[in-house]
């Protein structure tokens, strides 16, 4: 086989025969022209050009709301448009923790000793100095001026705060310190506020990002002393804008009006909130006085950790954050099918930022505008509509992208193939990847047609061979075959979520990961230049997997899922369920929804078989592909369940969800989930019936896509004869 190769910093490819004996959803006839275009496509990409865009998107710091990520906002734009995409801007109107305001921690008893919330000026980083750098700040914080003692809380956990009660660890009235890390930061907050706790602080530990894993900054990758992480403290149970749940947010001045929530009666914390640095940090553990942690509490500073300061330590944390209306935008470019315009591919990735953003989120930016430039120079056009789109205020919580969501919701139903999200995706040079079952094939298959960089191998070939690569068969990551790199399951974080879980359409994250200074200000490019990629040829690469996946659907005859994939992980995460529900009532089964499964599989490899075979033979008729690739796109949807989630109704897919108690995790069958973790069984009735009406629904529709291909004598149940 012909390699890709690298000169001067230009992506470029000579004439290749794909390592594939065929690609997924292709005619015979079809997928030699298919190779054609992916060969073309992969000269278009440039080192220099990802650069270039990297630059522009992360000279200047550009937090959502600001005028600097509005000159953002028209650099994409602009670029999208010369590439020949039509663009268009979504304004959304959120209410939005603008700016930090006024936030200060200081040991008052037994020193007077205010605690710094800035990171350091680095000579060697002239990023660094940027006045338009904030504090530390964490947004959607609660205002107020307390001095109180002081509690240590671990990770602030649901759990955590469970063991400090059984230890007669009270935490009312008091200031949690809790350390980054095991969740999502909103839920340190709302479950010490639901504790009693008057504030919270938290802090980033050494012993989970700091000396004790490298060399610290500006000499190496890891966090110093005065790093400090920002970040949302939303815990709405929907995500996006606060005041709109399941509604877009459209403009307040705009023709259509909006109900909104007043204020007052929006889930927000309401307790002071801010985050710290371990430097800062360690003026209060220090000082602190009373009994030792339990096991696995200690973090990595040089001391003894105690749960609580006692009587003769204070603090005084202060808060004063304002909320207001903001007006956010979401830019979408368009390259519209020349055959199926109406058939969506969807790649996505936000372009706000805590600071300058060069990794998290703006790696992925750039890989995404060079995408749109490499796709606007191809001679033909794709079939299918593929929209690149980048989105506003997911730092706040991922609020444009699900506001775009709810305003386009009909739409989507009807159009969208797919969503692939790359927030952050070039950070790193280790390739990995989250997606939802019927899309982990065409992942692993464009994995396997492109180089990486300055190796002899191919980007699957690396992903295998890299530590973790393959880990074999989880109970939230099912892998199939030896040849199967492991495959994450989608959780909470990022744009994904109201594609997936609230619109059941399949989704996906992929790109390059490695070191990062998360959400702190050096997040710049001297951080990127020094530690992430200097060769800058990372970038070209991603785009280059994440071309070919977009060309494919595009062009694919009979849309490339994996179908079967759907019955074999499906059975992995019900008996996940089943044993979670065992702990506590061990005459619980599931086999009912098991067999439903196995007919499932049954049906599922059927279609599978059928249409390898026809592609195989170019016997597709023609005439049925269209209703054939609608139903396909239906299937995601038959997880969507008009009750939603307990915790949140929002969240409809019964399939997958992010965790309701740590906001970061994935959930797969959330609502058996939910239910194990309140240990109960009332629900398990309703639960099944829902599930297995989902099952039965999926069943249906692949039984009738088999009788179209004319394979109905081999379809089992599900459907109507």
């Amino acid at each position: 086989m012909q390699k890709t190769f690298l000169i001067g910093g230009l992506l470029c490819a000579s004439t290749l025969s794909f390592a594939q004996k065929n690609i997924s959803g292709f005619s015979a006839s079809n997928q030699s022209k298919q190779e054609k275009i992916e060969q073309e496509y992969r000269t278009k990409q440039s080192a220099e050009r990802f650069k270039t865009h990297l630059q522009k998107l992360t000279s200047v710091p550009h937090l959502a709301g600001t005028p600097e990520n509005e000159k953002v906002r028209d650099y994409i734009a602009d670029i999208m448009r010369k590439a020949g995409l039509q663009v268009e801007i979504f304004p959304h109107d959120i209410y939005l923790s603008k700016s930090p305001g006024e936030s200060l921690v200081e040991v008052v008893e037994p020193v007077r000793l205010p605690l710094n919330n800035r990171e350091y000026i680095v000579k060697e980083d002239k990023y660094s100095s940027d006045p338009r750098l904030t504090p530390g700040w964490n947004s959607y914080s609660g205002s107020g001026d307390v001095t109180t003692e002081v509690v240590y809380a671990n990770y602030g956990r649901k759990e955590d705060f469970e063991q400090l009660k059984a230890m007669g660890v009270s935490v009312k009235g008091k200031i949690v310190l809790a350390r980054y890390g095991g969740n999502f930061r909103g839920y340190k907050a709302k479950h010490a506020e639901a504790a009693g706790a008057a504030g919270v602080i938290i802090y980033t530990d050494p012993a989970d990002n700091g000396y004790t894993k490298g060399i610290t900054f500006p000499e190496g990758s890891q966090s110093n002393d005065n790093t400090i992480q920002r970040g949302s403290l939303l815990t709405v149970d929907y995500t996006g804008d606060p005041l709109t749940p399941f509604e877009p947010a459209l403009p307040l001045d705009g023709p259509k009006k909006v109900k909104r929530l007043d204020p007052k009666d929006a889930a927000f914390h309401k307790i002071p909130v801010t985050p710290l640095p371990w430097g800062s940090a360690v003026e209060i553990l220090k000082r602190m006085t009373g009994k030792g942690v339990p096991a696995g509490w200690q973090g990595g500073l040089p001391l003894a950790y105690r749960l609580e300061g006692g009587p003769e330590l204070k603090v005084r944390l202060k808060v004063k954050q304002d909320k207001e209306f903001v007006r956010i935008y979401q830019v979408v470019g368009t390259l519209t099918g020349s055959e199926f315009p109406d058939e969506w591919i969807i790649a996505g990735c936000h372009y706000d930022a805590w600071s300058f953003g060069s990794t998290d989120p703006n790696s992925g930016t750039a890989m995404l505008l060079t995408l749109a430039e490499s796709l606007g120079k191809m001679p033909q056009k794709p079939k299918r509509t593929i929209k690149i789109c980048h989105w506003d205020a997911e730092e706040h919580g991922v609020i444009g992208s699900a506001e775009w969501v709810e305003q386009m919701r009909d739409e989507l139903s009807a159009k969208a193939v797919a969503y692939m999200n790359y927030d952050a995706a070039v950070s790193g040079k280790i390739f990995g990847g989250s997606a939802s079952p019927s899309l982990k094939k065409l992942l692993i298959e464009a994995s396997q047609a492109v180089e990486y960089p300055d190796s002899n191998k191919t980007v699957y070939e690396h992903w295998m061979a890299q530590k973790g690569g393959r880990r074999g068969s989880t109970g939230s990551a099912p892998v199939l075959a030896d040849s199967e790199p492991s495959i994450g399951n989608l959780g909470g974080g990022s744009d994904h979520i109201a594609f997936y879980m609230h619109a059941g359409i399949p989704s996906m994250s992929a790109g390059v990961g490695g070191p990062t200074l998360y959400h702190s200000q050096y997040d710049d490019l001297f951080f990127y230049n020094k530690f992430v990629d200097s060769t800058y040829k990372m970038g070209p690469m991603v785009e280059q997997v994440v071309g070919t996946m977009s060309l494919r659907l595009a062009n694919a005859d009979i849309l490339p899922y994996d179908v079967s994939r759907y019955a074999t992980d499906l059975a992995t995460h019900l008996k996940t369920a089943e044993k979670a529900i065992k702990a506590y009532a061990p005459t619980y089964s599931m086999d009912k929804l098991l067999a439903q499964v196995e007919t499932l599989k049954q049906n599922a490899q059927n279609y599978e078989s059928r249409i390898k075979t026809l592609l195989a033979a170019d016997q597709i008729d023609k005439a049925k592909v269209v209703a054939i690739n609608k139903e396909l796109r239906d299937l995601e949807k038959a997880f969507i369940d008009p009750k939603g989630m307990a915790y949140g109704s929002w969240y409809r897919s019964l399939y997958a969800s992010s965790d309701p108690y740590s906001g970061y995790a994935s959930w797969m069958l959330p609502a058996f989930q939910y239910e194990a973790s309140l240990k109960s069984t009332a629900h398990l009735p309703d639960l099944e019936a829902r599930h297995a009406k989902a099952i039965d629904t999926l069943n249906t529709k692949i039984v009738a896509i088999n009788q179209q291909l004319g394979g109905a004598s081999g379809s089992l149940g599900g459907g109507k004869n």
